[in-house]
């Protein structure tokens, strides 16, 4: 029997069914900044939970139609990835299950996904290691049947002057040079305590925390999302990633990388691009380095946009 207090389920009025007073399509429809956990693959493609933010949108290609079904497309969220770790081919059946719930008011839907990947990832020297976390986006489409996928994320990474580090190897030799002036002959030993000495380090160059924020299209023809591998390759361009386990040994080895990887922000740029253009799995890419200067009050910046490498 009915209370007859509470309104039956069929007496709730819906008036997104009512037409729109103007009568215009729209680009995209939804909700953003949605609380959600979704499974991910871990350094070693082992799935693991993550916290993330997700943004959730269809388009309204009914121009008569005032709304779009909302509450719908947000259970359609939940039960996307419930259990399932998150691939190019699942989140585009997510997509399509969010286009079809609306009923055919709508033919595209866009996925964004944001989270932090954490990687476990080992000293230079030492036997230790330690956890690494990286911004990411996804950024997933599906508009007439067609999956785009944008993928952004940003590695951190140390960069050595190389004007800064000449202008100190001056005055390293202008020092040494007035030190020894009168020394004749000059011995191996005598030379290798002056420089382990204070007096052998007249200047020391600059080097900075630096980022490398990079949005790279897919070709969705691949069954895993190759954010792990893109990292990878591009730590290893730069050559000079920041640290988190760190002992003495690690910290010289993270010294002597700076020496030997002299970087400007283009030719960290260059770097970059060379790593992205390489890889077949990519269509395009845009990406922006910023080196956080300590010299200068302001930042180093250089972009550099391509394509991947054709198969």
């Amino acid at each position: 029997m009915t209370n007859p207090q509470t309104p039956s389920r069929s007496a709730l009025p819906d008036v997104a069914f009512d037409a729109a007073a103007a009568a215009r399509a729209l680009d995209w429809v939804g909700m953003s900044n949605i609380a959600l956990p979704l499974r991910i693959a871990g350094g070693d493609g082992t799935p693991i939970q993550v916290a993330a933010s997700v943004d959730v949108s269809v388009n309204l290609r009914d121009p008569n139609a005032r709304g779009i079904h909302m509450s719908r497309m947000y259970l359609h969220l939940q039960n996307a990835f419930a259990s399932e770790t998150v691939t190019p081919a699942g989140l585009r059946r997510a997509l399509q299950s969010l286009i079809d719930g609306q009923g055919g008011i709508s033919n595209a839907a866009r996925l964004v996904l944001r989270y932090e990947q954490l990687l476990l990832r080992p000293a230079l020297a030492s036997h230790n290691a330690g956890w690494k976390r990286y911004p990411v986006e996804i950024d997933a489409r599906l508009i007439d049947g067609h999956l785009h996928l944008g993928l952004r994320f940003a590695v951190e990474y140390s960069s050595t002057c190389p004007a800064s580090a000449a202008l100190s190897r001056q005055l390293n030799a202008e020092r040494f040079a007035a030190d020894f002036a009168a020394a004749h002959p000059l011995s191996t030993a005598v030379v290798s305590d002056w420089l382990a000495s204070e007096r052998g380090m007249a200047a020391t160059p600059h080097a900075q925390r630096s980022r490398a924020d990079v949005r790279v299209e897919l070709r969705p023809a691949f069954d895993e999302l190759p954010l792990v591998a893109l990292i990878d390759a591009l730590e290893r361009a730069l050559a000079t990633p920041v640290q988190t386990a760190v002992k003495r040994e690690d910290e010289q080895a993270f010294a002597r990388l700076n020496a030997e990887n002299l970087m400007f922000c283009e030719d960290a740029a260059r770097r970059v691009a060379a790593a992205l253009s390489a890889d077949a799995r990519i269509e395009r890419f845009d990406a922006e380095v910023a080196h956080f200067e300590s010299l200068h009050a302001h930042d180093a910046v250089a972009r550099v946009t391509g394509q991947g490498a054709r198969e």
